[in-house]
């Protein structure tokens, strides 16, 4: 395929040109269908790296059926790659969900980028939604015994450094996985010590840990200093639109990742939905623990809504939040080898959307859906 006349994202910027596709790739030259693309904006396929469920689906306790039921909806979102995030859960549960999730591999919908656990190993006093029952310590044995259900898919490990043996927890897995600080009571100091440690990543940034304080800076200013990557919801609900401006303008537009940390309600009906086992109410954009009304329970805007929110609604320039829903989540889960840019050997997974970001066509490994 050749799309033509159309204004492609090269990572810093956008330049008028056209686009070739050999099969699943984006090729130097092709010969064959051409498709106007009558001055669209190019895009890649956007990535979520922290995403529980959607369409009524937990990725938790999704089978096989179910699973691709979410990852079809996310890819009519314009969500090419996806990393489904596991939670605080039994082991047995967590074991059952890298099995189904590590062996999908058919095709279809988004792709399966990779796993991330999210819990176990968080500060039970700070779990937030999750069940704070199942919260552990770091366990290198557990660690691998999930790995090795997952067919080694795991990309992400978020972990709390305040809990006593975490930081020799961090050391150990951090040369194999992303670490990411989440869930968290760590003040400056211990933060700061994780990322010595290798952490490099920090989850949902300004939920569920420390604030910033001029006398306490907490770990947001840790992550700052040391290099991390951090990543923000950018729903509306969970972090306000100039604490989004002033990350970009603190971290810089190569270092934030928008995520949708999205649950089952996405998309659907306001409703009762599950997460991780537990109750949670959908009223509008935010989703409560049912048991618990002043508890936010993950997000029901997808990706693509919060990366085009973030740009018509809260002023982030769109080049910079661009890149936080491709080049960088993309880099950060170790998978920019195939997705997130539009350059040649990339999987071609290509959005074409008009001046209010609508999408207007979807091309996903080449062939358009």
């Amino acid at each position: 395929m050749i799309i033509e006349n159309i204004r492609i994202f090269r990572g810093n910027g956008f330049e008028e040109g056209r686009l070739c596709t050999d099969g699943e790739r984006i090729a130097e030259r092709a010969c064959g269908e051409k498709l106007d693309g009558c001055g669209l904006y190019a895009l890649p396929g956007l990535v979520d790296i922290h995403v529980h469920g959607a369409a009524g689906v937990d990725c938790s306790d999704a089978g096989e059926e179910e699973l691709q039921r979410f990852l079809d909806d996310e890819l009519q979102r314009g969500i090419a790659a996806v990393c489904p995030t596991a939670m605080c859960l039994p082991e047995a549960q967590l074991l059952e969900m890298m099995k189904t999730v590590g062996k999908h591999h058919n095709g279809r919908g988004a792709d399966v980028a990779g796993i991330r656990l999210e819990g176990p190993f968080l500060n039970a006093e700070r779990c937030g939604a999750q069940d704070r029952r199942t919260a552990v310590p770091g366990d290198s044995a557990l660690y691998e015994r999930l790995q090795q259900a997952s067919g080694n898919r795991i990309r992400i490990v978020d972990t709390a450094p305040e809990i006593p043996g975490n930081l020799d927890f961090i050391r150990r897995i951090s040369p194999e996985v992303r670490v990411s600080i989440a869930h968290t009571t760590a003040d400056y100091d211990t933060a700061g010590k994780a990322f010595q440690a290798g952490a490099s990543h920090v989850t949902h940034l300004y939920n569920a840990m420390n604030p910033i304080h001029h006398r306490k800076p907490g770990p947001v200013l840790a992550a700052w200093e040391s290099g991390a990557s951090v990543e923000v919801i950018c729903d509306g609900i969970h972090v306000h639109p100039s604490v989004i401006r002033m990350t970009f303008a603190l971290f810089g537009d190569d270092r934030v990742i928008l995520v949708s940390d999205s649950m089952a309600g996405t998309g659907l009906p306001d409703g009762e939905y599950l997460l991780g086992g537990q109750s949670v109410m959908k009223q509008g954009a935010r989703a409560v623990l049912k048991d618990h009304p002043d508890i936010l329970a993950g997000s029901v805007t997808d990706l693509y809504t919060g990366f085009r929110k973030a740009v018509r609604e809260m002023g982030i320039p769109l080049v910079s939040a661009v890149k936080a829903v491709t080049v960088n989540p993309a880099r950060i889960a170790g998978i920019d080898q195939d997705y997130g840019s539009l350059e040649t050997g990339r999987y071609a997974d290509i959005l074409l959307v008009n001046e209010n970001l609508e999408i207007q066509k979807i091309i996903h490994r080449g062939k358009v859906i």
